[in-house]
């Protein structure tokens, strides 16, 4: 699964997919991810990539021609099934199911948004899927990208180390333990559940489905 990226600050995406469980799945090349910088594609001398928008308002708005134009160079070389979404929180909710239907593509390419947002041409010229991390809004698109790359990496066999490491395929559950067994704190003492130390695993599976996040 290739994984491309949009964006006015590409350190962002590459600091973050570099490291740990995302880094290392592009070592073992079960994945990689690449970022592109928009100011790359503009037609004009001074790397202008915004515009005020058409019917007032404040702020600038993303031009449609250098994320078209990048994104249409790329796609030329690539071969099999084509995803491009923009990161918006007006689009489809981001769930463990959207993600794991991404990995079916080989390229799947992400324009982040900044400032008021992206040229609205963009979407239909290119034909992208809006995706919502949440109903909230950002001041950037980074973020959201981030989140999609790292919940559709998930599932991808191998990425995890041991696949059956998906917390959304076995009894897990928010509230964990670890040692020591009692925990002191300003003279208080917090102590880990009885059921945990029972060694009893049916209790302990029983406990794990009623403290599961619904």
């Amino acid at each position: 699964m290739k994984i491309h990226v949009f964006t006015l600050f590409p350190d962002i995406i590459d600091t973050y997919v570099g490291e740990s469980i995302l880094g290392r799945g592009q070592k073992e090349k079960l994945l990689s991810v690449k970022s592109y910088q928009i100011r790359d594609f503009v037609e004009n001398k001074w790397g202008k990539v915004d515009e005020r928008p058409y019917g007032g308002g404040p702020g600038m708005v993303l031009q449609a021609q250098p994320i078209i134009k990048g994104v249409e160079k790329i796609k030329k070389g690539m071969k099999g099934k084509v995803k491009v979404i923009i990161s918006s929180p007006s689009g489809v909710q981001l769930t463990n199911a959207y993600a794991k239907k991404l990995t079916a593509y080989n390229d799947v390419i992400i324009i982040c948004g900044r400032y008021e947002g992206i040229d609205a041409r963009v979407k239909k010229v290119l034909k992208a899927q809006e995706v919502s991390i949440g109903p909230y809004v950002l001041t950037g698109g980074e973020l959201p990208a981030l989140a999609i790359i790292d919940a559709a990496a998930r599932q991808i066999p191998g990425v995890l180390g041991k696949f059956e490491s998906l917390e959304e395929n076995r009894v897990s559950t928010s509230e964990m333990y670890s040692r020591p067994e009692v925990l002191v704190h300003k003279g208080k003492k917090y102590r880990v559940p009885k059921v945990l130390l029972s060694g009893n695993h049916g209790k302990i599976e029983q406990w794990k489905k009623a403290k599961k996040v619904k």
